[in-house]
């Protein structure tokens, strides 16, 4: 005689089945989004938690170790220019040094117009002054030049009126403006000294217009220095390119050469004929350091200044005609859905200050893939940990290696929303000791 089973009994069994049903498909579902194998530290249960971030770290043999949400779309704030950095480096190479072409015109006896025309040097700063001036001298003395009446600059490399997405107003070095023409990247570091404003460098000497740009600061930092500022030169174009002709001017005088003051902002003529103001081809300054020598203090400093640079010389470089934020968004589109196969991404800047732009976890680990040979290049953050942050209000990401005994460990960390400070980097020193 077969016994029926209570009623209350299979409900039990049939609720517990169900239950076990749920469990398999929850696990299921959470495995298809998240990977969890190695980590248990309070950090990592933490971003566990959180809503809108991301993660992925690859071991050797690009099998995912740990992953969260890493096909999903967030703003990368400066993990974008490891993504610059890549294409820059894929494109010209490490060894490469960006140009400045100098040319006379109107000549007249010994006495000549100068024309510098800028290719959007990022690193032409006060101490490579005197090692173009040195070059420049050589050959003004070659052509019996020994009075320079004008200095013109050409900045006709880069679109007038040039400001790239998600630059601000302030007056903080981060907002400085893009030029085919700048120094010291478009910023002053300014000492006030009792009433009097100063340059808080012994390379850079203080100009007019550097003075007039001081004058606007209205807060100084106290340190063990004094009162010092550093900021952008502003959003006025032609202050920028005076304040760089009155450095290159003083810097040329400091080695003995007669130039006026008198600066002139037009470009060359595109078409040139064969008389007396024809200009001439004098000097063609190569910066002293190679574009690895460039992107390395831009890595550790996130500047965004050398950022757009890089990613305005390389637009224009391969779409032609001057530089545009529109050709920055076509090249990135074109390069990287040529590298990596990607359908859906956006980026419209080299430094990584739009909040438009979209990738995911998945997309910077395949850049740092790619990046390897350059690794080299990024700091080391944390003990072991060698990578590119990014900071933006609400915005906290960080991409890079975690170094070990088997070798370089990709990952990427995107969190899009209010974390504790300096999380990320508990993160990732709790991620180097697991691994």
């Amino acid at each position: 005689m077969i016994k029926k089973t209570p009623l209350f009994l299979k409900w039990i069994l049939s609720s517990l089945w169900s239950l076990a049903l749920l469990s398999q498909a929850g696990v299921a579902s959470a495995q298809s989004q998240y990977k969890m194998s190695g980590l248990h530290g309070p950090n990592w249960q933490y971003f566990s938690t959180l809503n809108e971030a991301g993660f992925l770290l690859l071991d050797q043999h690009k099998q995912p170790l740990e992953s969260k949400n890493s096909q999903q779309f967030y703003v990368p704030a400066s993990t974008t220019k490891l993504i610059t950095a890549f294409l820059a480096l894929k494109h010209w190479g490490e060894d490469y040094r960006f140009k400045t072409e100098f040319y006379l015109t109107e000549r007249v006896e010994d006495s000549a117009v100068l024309v510098v025309k800028g290719y959007g040097d990022p690193f032409l700063v006060s101490e490579e002054f005197p090692l173009l001036v040195e070059g420049l001298k050589t050959q003004l003395q070659a052509k019996g030049i020994h009075h320079i009446k004008a200095i013109q600059l050409d900045s006709s490399f880069y679109q007038p009126g040039l400001i790239m997405p998600g630059t601000g107003e302030s007056d903080n070095p981060y907002d400085a403006i893009p030029a085919a023409i700048a120094a010291n990247f478009n910023s002053i570091f300014v000492k006030k000294q009792g009433s009097e404003l100063l340059s808080a460098e012994p390379q850079t000497p203080m100009t007019p217009a550097g003075l007039q740009i001081a004058k606007t600061i209205t807060v100084f930092k106290k340190t063990k220095e004094g009162l010092v500022q550093r900021i952008n030169l502003g959003n006025d174009a032609t202050l920028n390119q005076r304040y760089f002709s009155e450095l290159l001017r003083w810097f040329m005088e400091q080695q003995g050469l007669d130039v006026e003051n008198q600066v002139l902002l037009k470009a060359l003529p595109k078409t040139q004929d064969n008389g007396a103001n024809h200009p001439v081809l004098l000097y063609t300054h190569f910066n002293s350091r190679t574009l690895a020598e460039v992107i390395k203090p831009m890595m550790k400093y996130s500047t965004n200044f050398i950022a757009n640079q890089l990613a305005l010389n390389l637009s224009a470089e391969l779409l032609g005609g001057e530089a545009t934020q529109q050709k920055v968004a076509l090249v990135y589109k074109r390069l990287l859905t040529e590298y990596f196969g990607w359908q859906t991404f956006h980026i419209e800047d080299g430094a990584g200050l739009s909040r438009n732009n979209r990738l995911a976890p998945s997309q910077l680990v395949d850049v740092l893939q790619a990046f390897r040979p350059w690794a080299k290049l990024l700091p080391e953050i944390e003990q072991s940990v060698f990578a590119k942050s990014g900071s933006l209000i609400g915005v906290s990401t960080l991409a890079g290696y975690l170094k070990n005994e088997q070798g370089l460990l990709p990952f990427a960390m995107m969190i899009n929303q209010k974390v504790p400070y300096r999380f990320r980097n508990k993160l990732a020193k709790e991620l180097a000791q697991a691994y």
